[in-house]
């Protein structure tokens, strides 16, 4: 079996050709197979109806298990046994419940200065340390829709942490990404080879709605721009939940009227506020400070927060 699970000819009612059908589409393997729903499958190879849901039906019993029930006893156990990626900030690793979780979205929120990015850039480094010291071990994708990538950041963040600059920077895949179908095609199929392949744990988008908003302009389109970021949400869920990865994205805001004055807000409406699973909103506080703040999780309490601070070698304590 490929390390990604079983292979494609192991399933029930895919044969040599069929495999190759799948391959040439750009699917991998079986646990690539469960990740899509029939339409998208019929869409994407022409087959029959009743043959896509025999065959997607088999791969995620083959992936998933056929029964995937359990007591919430168990559930509990697992959250207290899971892996958190630490940004190495304390105040945001104690604020997080002491770093991320895998199988979760997070969201960074905030205007223009205030640190999303940069985060982004500190995960990407911090995410390839060994787990004694925070990491997982692994790479991190970085789809890059503005054109924020920097890799002189990430080799100050690197040096920061004793590690080699070009070897911190060889375990980062930067996707440069010019629309939202882009954006779209490159979730669906890079993202999900370079984890089958690549040895990837981390995956941001930078930012998720800036192709969105440019793209789909005007009243009269929103509703479609949503369904398609709503779109692009579940599937990066998905992958979280099959593969166990960390998922980070980062989001514009936009000023709300709220009686004589205007609040800032995520941008994303009701769609990114309920598919995401914690939302952090950062600002700016006094002089070079920064604000961390829970807007809304399951799990972490509402209104918490956190300081930081931007410097030469990343985010550090206040």
């Amino acid at each position: 079996m490929p390390e990604g699970g079983p292979d494609l000819e192991d399933i029930e009612g895919i044969g040599p050709k069929t495999a190759q059908l799948l391959r040439s589409k750009g699917i991998l393997s079986a646990k690539h197979l469960a990740l899509f729903n029939p339409e998208e499958l019929i869409e994407i190879t022409d087959m029959t109806p009743d043959r896509v849901d025999k065959i997607l039906r088999s791969a995620r019993e083959a992936v998933l298990g056929a029964n995937r029930i359990s007591k919430a006893t168990e559930l509990a156990k697992s959250f207290d046994n899971i892996t958190r990626l630490k940004t190495h900030v304390n105040s945001i690793d104690e604020l997080l419940q002491g770093g991320l979780e895998p199988k979760a979205i997070y969201e960074f929120a905030g205007e223009f200065g205030t640190g999303k990015t940069q985060l982004c850039h500190q995960l990407s480094v911090t995410v390839q340390m060994s787990p004694d010291k925070g990491g997982v071990a692994g790479a991190a994708v970085y789809l890059d829709t503005e054109e924020a990538f920097s890799p002189s950041r990430i080799m100050n963040i690197a040096q920061r942490f004793d590690m080699d600059p070009n070897e911190a920077l060889d375990n980062i895949y930067v996707i440069k990404v010019v629309n939202a179908v882009d954006l779209e095609d490159r979730i669906k199929f890079d993202v999900v080879r370079l984890i089958e392949q690549s040895n990837v744990k981390l995956v941001i988008v930078d930012s998720i709605i800036a192709l969105y908003r440019a793209e789909f302009r005007g009243r009269e389109r929103l509703a479609e721009r949503q369904q398609r970021l709503n779109y692009i949400l579940d599937w990066l869920m998905r992958i979280a939940k099959v593969y166990n990865v960390y998922v980070v994205l980062t989001n514009q805001v936009l000023d709300v009227p709220m009686g004589y004055i205007e609040v800032k807000r995520p941008a994303g409406g009701n769609v990114l506020a309920h598919a995401v699973t914690h939302r952090l909103f950062l600002r700016k506080s006094r002089e070079d400070v920064k604000v961390m703040e829970v807007l809304d999780s399951p799990r972490l309490p509402f209104k918490a927060s956190a300081m930081f601070k931007i410097t030469d070698k990343g985010v550090e304590d206040v």
